[in-house]
């Protein structure tokens, strides 16, 4: 669960201005904590209807707290996305909440398993690539009709700046974010004619539990963590600074 106080909703009335997301419906995964968190904040207080997953109860609940407190039309659902089950028991229920038109889908739920390539085992793979990759591209074949009905889809998947770089101890992550750049651009040529844009955000690093706790165990080199520090490997910055970039795809 994210800091209620340090995630206030600034939008400074831009719910009844040029980015308006007033009477859209949007689905945003893995919205307890980090980037989705900042996501499903950015885009509640834009004035839209949001629903989100988790697969912690508890922060979820917590987190439904927190939004209900400030006003946000958001609803939530426990969910493993690794099960394809429980991908369509997700789309089933948003379906019926939002009567079967979807506006948003941002496929942010992501994980990243540190160890050398060797060292990977056929768990992590599935885990990496199931969740980072096999989950986001199952949601938006499931969401495609509810988009197609909305008239005005919009597919935004989270990727990284590791999906264009090398970085060492995280080969699978790479890779599924590499293939997540390759989707992207294939969904975005295929469903341009159903008037659905598919887009991906790649950020660099963001401060996120899952930075956090990388840096708390020791599985980012200390050199690496220094540079990250220092801004000099690559630009520190918190989750809301990428979730207000989603907007400018949602609303050009």
């Amino acid at each position: 669960m994210e800091d209620s106080n340090a995630n206030k909703n600034d939008n400074n009335g831009e719910e009844e201005g040029r980015w308006s997301l007033k009477g859209k419906t949007a689905l945003v995964t893995g919205g307890s904590k980090g980037i989705g968190y900042a996501t499903v904040e950015e885009l509640a207080g834009l004035g839209a209807k949001v629903y989100t997953c988790s697969r912690n109860e508890k922060e979820l609940q917590e987190c439904l707290a927190i939004w209900r407190n400030k006003g946000f039309k958001v609803e939530g659902y426990v969910c493993d996305l690794l099960l394809r089950t429980e991908r369509e028991n997700l789309m089933r229920a948003v379906g019926d909440v939002f009567n079967g038109k979807l506006n948003i889908l941002v496929n942010n739920a992501g994980v990243v398993i540190h160890k050398e390539s060797k060292d990977f085992t056929a768990e992590d793979h599935n885990i990496v690539m199931g969740t980072n990759f096999d989950a986001g591209f199952h949601l938006s074949q499931l969401a495609y009709p509810l988009l197609k009905a909305s008239e005005n889809g919009n597919v935004i998947f989270l990727s990284s700046i590791a999906g264009f770089s090398a970085l060492p101890s995280v080969s699978l992550y790479c890779a599924s974010k590499g293939a997540i750049n390759q989707m992207t651009k294939s969904l975005a040529c295929e469903w341009a004619k159903d008037n659905i844009r598919v887009n991906a955000v790649a950020p660099g690093v963001i401060m996120t539990p899952l930075i956090e706790t990388a840096i708390k165990r020791q599985q980012l080199t200390q050199a690496r963590i220094l540079l990250i520090r220092a801004h000099r490997l690559i630009f520190l910055d918190e989750p809301r600074t990428c979730s207000r970039g989603q907007r400018f795809y949602l609303l050009l």
